[in-house]
């Protein structure tokens, strides 16, 4: 098979994002010719069709997902390679660290650790966004080359990544302070609130009542609980910060836990920047 050059990437990348050959030329800066006569050379090199053509625009297959997400992380460790060997002559680390991570990591432990990153690395840009942790989630964005590391829920269940827990945190029971009778609330749960592990211990408990209200995310979660909406089973995490309406309570010798950490691809860890970051987050296991 012919080597694909780094226009047939760039173009079989840009024709994902788009979905559309002439919103990719827009993008790139070509004619929508140029555009596809790159994805074509790059199926005929490859082999096998990457785009469904139609009046609404292009639609990668399953083939094509796949080869776009290698063809991202292919051009992503080109900008790594520069920036490595710029510090390698000498010159201050420098370039931009893509990272997700589901919401409460990203307001309660990546601010700390980032300071500290940034303090060693000022010339380096770290890029955070936000991720729900559903599905192929954050592990997903990393394997499909739009994120470099994530910070996330383990298990991870997508194979080819590096996999390394930060730390593990036990829920506990939240409900409105002062309310005479916690345990009789209804139980408020939040999408990404999914772990087997948490699961299994949920339906031995006879005294909890069924969730009867599910919201977007575990800071919404919190907020409705301290307004005496219902109580619910959250991790620590979710708590920091929180309003004084919310109180706790442990859950017994054995609670649900759930554990945190990193996931990145095996290429992304020769990048000394990188390392650092993930030194720093190791920190978070004492937070």
């Amino acid at each position: 098979m012919d080597d694909l050059t780094l226009s047939e990437l760039r173009a079989l990348v840009a024709v994902e994002r788009e979905r559309g050959f002439s919103s990719a030329a827009v993008d790139l800066g070509l004619t929508q010719s140029a555009v596809s006569h790159a994805v074509r050379a790059a199926e005929r090199k490859i082999g096998t069709v990457l785009f469904q053509r139609g009046r609404h625009g292009a639609t990668p297959t399953p083939a094509g997902e796949v080869v776009a997400g290698h063809a991202r992380r292919v051009l992503r460790m080109l900008e790594v390679m520069k920036a490595e060997a710029y510090g390698a002559a000498g010159g201050p680390a420098t370039g931009t660290i893509r990272l997700a991570a589901f919401r409460s990591a990203a307001f309660h432990l990546l601010p700390s650790a980032l300071a500290r990153f940034g303090a060693r690395h000022p010339k380096v840009t770290v890029d955070v966004r936000i991720v729900r942790d559903i599905g192929r989630g954050i592990a997903g964005e990393v394997l499909d080359g739009r994120a470099d590391i994530g910070v996330t829920t383990l298990p991870v269940h997508v194979d080819g990544l590096v996999v390394k827990e930060l730390f593990a945190e036990p829920y506990v029971f939240a409900y409105p302070a002062g309310h005479p009778d916690p345990r009789g609330l209804p139980i408020i749960d939040w999408h990404e609130n999914c772990s087997a592990e948490t699961s299994r211990w949920w339906k031995r408990q006879e005294w909890l009542p069924a969730g009867q209200m599910t919201v977007e995310d575990d800071g919404v979660l919190v907020s409705m609980v301290g307004h005496g909406l219902g109580a619910a089973i959250v991790p620590l995490l979710s708590l920091i910060g929180c309003s004084p309406k919310v109180a706790t309570d442990d859950l017994g010798a054995e609670p649900p836990t759930r554990s945190v950490g990193y996931v990145t691809t095996g290429e992304m860890t020769g990048w000394s920047v990188l390392r650092d970051l993930i030194a720093e987050l190791r920190t978070m296991r004492g937070s």
